[in-house]
């Protein structure tokens, strides 16, 4: 992995200076009964986009040093930077319809505390899991709502963050295939638990976004753990699920 660094960063710098856009002319209706739907839910999504990433930053630097990967520091800037974009995007979305912003969410402050808790493959593991449940519930909201610029920016996020997976996964699967085979197993039951957990509790503080976009606690739960198994799970546990009698 440390190998395609610098392809990575070459996909973030090109992305810093072209960033994916959503279109001026686009109709930007949004009901009163969408906004009363979806206000509190995209507040904690934008709270969430909108960190300024230091304790990623700084374990990051930490790994680059140890590790001679001095692409990946840069690439983490370009990461958080682009983050921040979409923080703004949200920003400017709840700005045209007087959507109030959160100063703070319990939610949030959860996922901050944890990624304090150690160095930068933990900071992975916990972001990770927040992006591909974030690209589960930005798929919702796009479904939920009949604001076409809502639409758009839902998928421009999703968009981004399938490329933030990408790397990311790819960079956890390098280093876990460096521990022994119990290890492995230990850190993916352990990832799975706190990713699952993680889901759950989206769904108890977004369940309006997602029921209206068709979504019941056991799909829900079931299309994030999709997301995990496609992206995470080494090739060999994919196919045994996949033949399992």
């Amino acid at each position: 992995m440390l190998r395609d660094l610098k392809i990575w960063l070459n996909h973030f710098e090109y992305h810093a200076q072209y960033p994916r856009r959503v279109p001026e002319d686009l109709s930007n209706i949004l009901k009163p009964e969408e906004r009363r739907l979806i206000a509190s839910s995209i507040a904690t999504f934008q709270l969430g986009e909108q960190s300024e990433g230091g304790t990623l930053l700084r374990a990051s630097r930490q790994f680059a040093d140890a590790h001679d990967a001095e692409p990946l520091a840069r690439i983490m800037e370009l990461f958080v930077h682009e983050e921040q974009r979409h923080a703004a995007l949200l920003r400017a979305f709840m700005d045209e319809h007087d959507i109030p912003i959160k100063q703070r969410d319990w939610t949030d402050s959860i996922f901050r505390r944890v990624r304090r808790l150690a160095g930068f493959e933990l900071c992975l593991h916990v972001l990770i899991c927040a992006e591909l449940i974030g690209i589960v519930y930005y798929r919702a909201l796009e479904v939920a709502t009949g604001c076409q610029r809502l639409k758009v920016l839902s998928r421009t996020l999703v968009a981004d963050e399938l490329a933030h997976v990408g790397f990311e996964s790819q960079l956890l699967r390098s280093l876990r295939a460096r521990k022994s085979g119990v290890a492995q197993a230990a850190i993916r039951l352990v990832h799975r638990t706190f990713h699952a957990g993680a889901a759950s509790v989206v769904w108890l503080t977004h369940q309006a976004v997602l029921r209206s976009a068709g979504y019941r606690m056991t799909t829900f739960l079931r299309a994030c753990n999709e997301q995990y198994e496609f992206h995470l799970e080494p090739p060999a546990v994919k196919m045994s699920r996949t033949y399992a009698p």
